[in-house]
């Protein structure tokens, strides 16, 4: 299949109507819609249900885009390799992140790697835990900062730091004033968490578990800015990061009662697809990250 097919190809399986497509990709309908035939004859079956004007995959269309989408990624990185060989002070880095590490974590990140390799540009895309794994494994992201390590096989790993971890109660909830607890004493609240395949809620489990419970979980946010108010507001409480600051909101949050079960942190780390190869842009960029989170351990003390 040339590379160019690849391309319209994915444009309008991704957008499903070949007006659309045809604009994005500054062609004339009439000739994406004979693109699309000649390649399904190529291939000897219909890529698409047509209705009407809009056209939806179909089974053949799925694997067909599954596999176009892994070789469009490879040769987009086979293309950043060989700007990478010649000119190593130049590239991008694709990085996938956990929305809680949007707010302060990335940026201070990438910033101080910008003060020293400023021609090194960004492409970020933030999502839960399982969904920045499957992008580093698929190639359409280089690296993932994410927590706690992925249970994936054929992904590196490098632990940058842990951050504490606290039960986040309403101001006037029962256990608000205490310097700590251990998670079995709120065994009977209503647990606002993040839904499943968040990181954060495999290590809400993975805590009850060990603490003899399963949580009761009253409502679900992807986003920890929303669990805290929901928490403030005495909907329940929640699992959250003691010193996290991004995710308490602009609003007066809930009181974080740090705890003293043992593991009640959560490690955060890079993650890449240990098949790949990764360009001098990436491997850069991870290094820096390394060095820049070993001088934050030393200067918090940690």
């Amino acid at each position: 299949m040339p590379s160019d097919d690849l391309h319209w190809f994915l444009t309008l399986a991704e957008l499903e109507r070949v007006g659309a497509a045809a604009d994005r990709l500054r062609l004339a309908q009439p000739t994406l819609s004979r693109m699309l035939a000649r390649l399904e004859r190529r291939l000897g079956t219909q890529l698409f249900d047509r209705h009407g004007k809009r056209l939806t995959l179909n089974e053949s269309g799925r694997i067909f885009y599954e596999h176009a989408r892994r070789a469009q990624a490879e040769l987009d990185a086979a293309g950043r390799a060989l700007a990478d060989l010649s000119n190593p002070a130049r590239g991008t880095v694709r990085l996938a992140f956990l929305h809680s590490f949007g707010g302060r974590v990335v940026p201070e990140l990438i910033a101080g790697f910008r003060r020293m390799s400023g021609r090194i540009t960004f492409r970020l895309d933030q999502g839960p835990a399982n969904l920045v794994a499957a992008e580093v494994l698929d190639g359409t992201a280089d690296l993932g900062l994410t927590s706690p390590q992925p249970v994936l096989p054929g992904l590196g790993w490098r632990p940058l730091f842990r951050q504490r971890l606290a039960l986040g109660v309403p101001v006037d909830h029962r256990l608000a004033g205490r310097r700590q607890i251990r998670l079995a004493e709120a065994a009977d609240a209503e647990f606002i968490a993040m839904p499943t395949g968040y990181g954060m809620r495999r290590i809400l489990e993975d805590l009850c578990a060990t603490a003899g419970f399963r949580p009761r979980i009253a409502l679900e946010s992807s986003d920890l800015v929303t669990v805290s108010g929901l928490v403030a507001a005495g909907l329940g409480v929640a699992l959250l990061p003691l010193e996290e600051p991004a995710v308490r909101g602009p609003q007066p949050g809930p009181v974080l009662v740090p705890l003293s079960d043992p593991g009640a942190a959560r490690a955060v780390g890079l993650i890449w697809s240990a098949d790949a190869a990764p360009g001098a842009a990436v491997r850069t960029f991870r290094d820096f990250a390394v060095e820049w989170a070993d001088r934050t351990r030393s200067v918090n003390g940690g």
